[in-house]
């Protein structure tokens, strides 16, 4: 009987490690969440009014490209634009939406005889801009983000 209570005491005493709680500070949960969180994908893209009647994420952003695009070229191929020799380019435009939906453009790459044949593209491409319809700003988690993209753009002069 005495080996049986020394065993049960032992039992008890050691199974006490079971019960110790480890305190996890919130910085550390905090760092944890921050190392396994992707920052490069989004719950929801930037996206028009036009935009919502799609479901799926991807054809969501097809549809806020696609208009953007096409917002982009009707007022390019509304400008005079006169030039000395054929131009057929794809320009990379890079913009930036703000977390309030500000839609700003932070670069273009051009080759170098499109910027020296139509040298204010991107006064062009600034102005079109301005008469864009109400952008919504890309969602994660819940929350609005500043989002940033590429887009190619076909320029074709004769």
């Amino acid at each position: 009987m005495i080996r049986f209570c020394i065993f049960l005491i032992g039992l008890a005493l050691y199974s006490c490690e079971y019960f110790n709680v480890k305190k996890i500070s919130p910085e550390a949960i905090l760092n944890e969440e921050l190392r396994t969180f992707n920052w490069d994908e989004v719950d929801a893209y930037p996206s028009f009014t036009a935009c919502d009647s799609f479901s799926s994420k991807q054809d969501q952003k097809q549809c806020f490209e696609r208009i953007l695009t096409k917002h982009i070229m009707t007022n390019l191929q509304q400008e005079l634009i006169v030039v000395t020799q054929d131009i057929n380019d794809t320009m990379i435009l890079q913009f930036q939406v703000s977390e309030t939906g500000n839609l700003s453009l932070q670069g273009v790459q051009m080759d170098s005889i499109t910027s020296r044949e139509i040298p204010n593209i991107k006064d062009l491409l600034f102005r079109s801009l301005d008469s864009l319809p109400e952008i919504f700003p890309a969602v994660k988690r819940r929350q609005k983000v500043k989002s940033e993209f590429k887009l190619p753009i076909i320029i074709q002069v004769n």
